[in-house]
């Protein structure tokens, strides 16, 4: 017998809205070595299988490793606006990676449109919530995939079943 092969069904998807990075310079530490970059997180929509709000007050931490690879951890709050559990907030910690050439890399640092074909943005969130209802969320793993743009990350999250 073997294990079953996991299936990706789609939950939700993110807009989450940026502001310019803050580049805080080369930092090293126990086990980390890069570039540290701060994201602001200034709002955004959170729609399809929840619908709500990202609220501002976020960032995302990023430790830039080379020209072509970052390390992204993000965590924010959602506001959700669904009936049943309207109000209920949603911790969001995101890790996730994304890889691009060195050039792309730079025009995303630019903050310029850049084909999302030509980035790998891959992210596996968490969730702590506040309603009994969403308890799914945590009990659950999830994976999802993103496209940067100038203004905003789109993230589409996936349940792993």
């Amino acid at each position: 017998m073997t294990p079953a092969t996991p299936t990706l069904t789609p939950v939700f998807d993110l807009t989450v809205r940026v502001a310019p990075p803050l580049e805080a310079g080369p930092v090293s530490g126990r086990g980390v070595q890069g570039l540290r970059r701060v994201i602001p997180i200034t709002g955004g929509t959170v729609s399809g299988g929840l619908n709500g709000e990202v609220l501002a007050g976020g960032a995302d931490f990023q430790l830039v490793v080379s020209d072509t690879t970052a390390d992204l951890d993000a965590r924010y709050l959602l506001r959700l606006h669904d009936a049943g559990w309207a109000g209920a907030h949603v911790m969001v910690h995101n890790r996730a990676l994304r890889r691009a050439s060195a050039a792309d890399t730079a025009r995303l640092v630019r903050g310029e449109p850049v084909d999302p074909g030509a980035v790998y943005f891959r992210c596996a969130p968490t969730f702590e919530v506040s309603h009994p209802a969403l308890a799914w969320m945590t009990e659950h793993l999830f994976l999802g995939s993103g496209i940067r743009r100038p203004d905003h990350v789109a993230i589409r999250v996936f349940r792993v079943d």
